[in-house]
């Protein structure tokens, strides 16, 4: 009986299609598509990461005092703040131009994040990588800066060894010396904060206040601890890198000086490290067939889903990425992905702005204790790519 009915529906519709003048099928068909794009961008309304609310315990730091004791707590510096109190201003006068908003004056040259859930056991090893590197690059007492504190912008054409600015190319333009580190301790159940504030201690009063320790109280995941940091950066260049020190950590030198030669009239730029070139060595090809599997795969999913020149970056995910401070109102503030795939929305948000991105590659070791499920968390990588690229695409999420 039920077939016989449905029988008989099949051809009542197909006799009322037949019959129907074509301006009327075509209003059905584009109704159609109207209401399956209204699904469809609910849907991804729904599923869309939105950022949770910053606590107030999270916009402060920890510290060790030149006497070695740990400081009382402090406030972040917010460069977003003041960015959009001047975006604010500028709007009321009916200019928005550049010149009137502007990033504030950076304190320091090179800021560094490094996001950390528990990783008591590696992240020592990393600062200590790091930190000599910063200190002997970019410290103050550097014999490279000048006697009243500065370095100086070079021009387009001087000649730099390592990323660092010569005594004998310096033009006009003066920007601070010095150096920071901000952990971000991402939600971590273990002793993290404890051993950045020892690492801190055993530098001595010279250097132990550029080691500062932000405390997120729920884990974000590490996109939302990379954002967080990058928030409250004071340097005029800002680099994350992972605790797992797995990144030559002296390749920095190699970002900084591709990205001068790649930023903008405005000074935007971002350097991002790659480990393509690594793609036939033994590091990879002992890796699992599924493992390799799964990165092709995902390369594959870039190709299709994402812009033309985030789609030509080879390696999205290497986390050691180096931005100009003009670069970061154009990417940080609207940032929403906070899972691994946060990389991808970072590079999309630098092509969306028109800001130069160089690939860069550097030196990268396996580091056992990886909390990446390789198989979860890449379905996990790939749902969220899709979602991120349709949410941008549809106008869930927005610049404005």
């Amino acid at each position: 009986m039920a077939s016989v009915i449905g029988g008989q529906l099949v051809t009542t519709i197909a006799n009322a299609v037949k019959d129907a003048p074509p301006y009327m099928l075509a209003g059905y068909f584009l109704l159609s598509l109207f209401v399956l794009a209204q699904i469809f961008y609910l849907l991804i309304y729904t599923v869309a990461p939105t950022p949770r609310d910053i606590l107030r315990s999270e916009t402060t730091y920890k510290h060790i005092e030149a006497n070695g004791s740990i400081g009382t707590s402090k406030p972040l510096p917010y460069w977003e703040n003041v960015y959009e109190q001047r975006k604010r201003i500028a709007r009321e006068k009916g200019d928005l131009s550049d010149s009137n908003i502007g990033i504030e004056d950076a304190e320091v040259y090179m800021s560094l994040v490094v996001p950390a859930f528990n990783e008591e056991n590696r992240l020592g090893i990393m600062l200590k990588e790091a930190v000599g590197f910063l200190q002997k690059e970019y410290g103050k007492d550097n014999p490279r800066i000048t006697a009243n504190g500065s370095m100086r912008h070079r021009s387009k054409g001087a000649q730099e060894q390592n990323g660092h600015i010569s005594l004998a190319n310096r033009s006009a333009g003066k920007v601070p010396t010095g150096w920071e580190v901000l952990i971000v301790s991402d939600g971590s159940t273990d002793k993290t904060i404890d051993t950045a504030l020892e690492f801190a201690r055993s530098l001595g009063s010279v250097s132990a206040g550029s080691i500062r320790v932000i405390s997120l109280v729920e884990n974000r995941g590490k996109g939302g601890a990379v954002t967080h940091g990058m928030r409250h950066v004071r340097g005029e260049y800002a680099v994350f890198a992972d605790a797992d020190g797995a990144s030559k950590f002296e390749d920095l030198g190699k970002l900084l000086r591709e990205l001068k030669k790649v930023q903008d009239d405005d000074g935007r730029g971002v350097a991002v490290g790659s480990r393509a070139h690594l793609v036939g060595s033994e590091e990879v090809v002992k890796r699992s067939f599924l493992r390799n599997l799964l990165m092709h795969s995902f390369h594959l999913l870039l190709w299709i889903l994402t812009p033309k020149a985030t789609a030509a970056i080879r390696d999205t995910q290497c986390g050691f990425k180096l931005f100009s401070r003009p670069a970061l109102p154009y990417i940080i503030p609207h940032m929403h992905s906070e899972s691994w795939i946060f990389d991808v929305e970072m590079l999309m948000l630098a092509e969306a702005a028109s800001i130069p991105v160089a690939e860069v590659p550097i030196g990268w070791h396996e580091v056992q204790g990886s909390k990446l499920n390789v198989l979860w968390d890449s379905l996990g990588m790939a749902w969220g790519l899709f979602v991120l690229r349709a949410a941008w695409a549809m106008g869930v999420y927005s610049r404005t």
